[in-house]
């Protein structure tokens, strides 16, 4: 199951990071599928910044950086994978 859990506002395409715009609560370990016009992919937080401050979860309204394997555009729905 997954449940939308932000929107990519920026990619740093020269450090391989994106801001995702927090809409629920992400942590790192979480799984998650990035999904867009022609993004889709899914991969694990494995590191998670704001403001250049290394946290291990953010909530909704947080603006957070996270680095991901593959290529990335703004409006890029980011999902949160649960187990059931």
């Amino acid at each position: 199951m997954e449940v939308l859990a932000g929107k990519i506002t920026h990619y740093y395409k020269t450090i391989g990071v994106a801001a995702v715009d927090v809409s629920n609560q992400l942590e790192i370990g979480d799984i998650i599928h990035i999904k867009g016009h022609t993004t889709d992919f899914e991969q694990k937080i494995e590191s998670m910044q704001i403001e250049h401050k290394q946290v291990t979860k953010a909530g909704k309204g947080q603006v957070i950086g996270i680095t991901v394997k593959d290529y990335v555009r703004e409006h890029d729905l980011v999902y949160k994978i649960e187990n059931e």
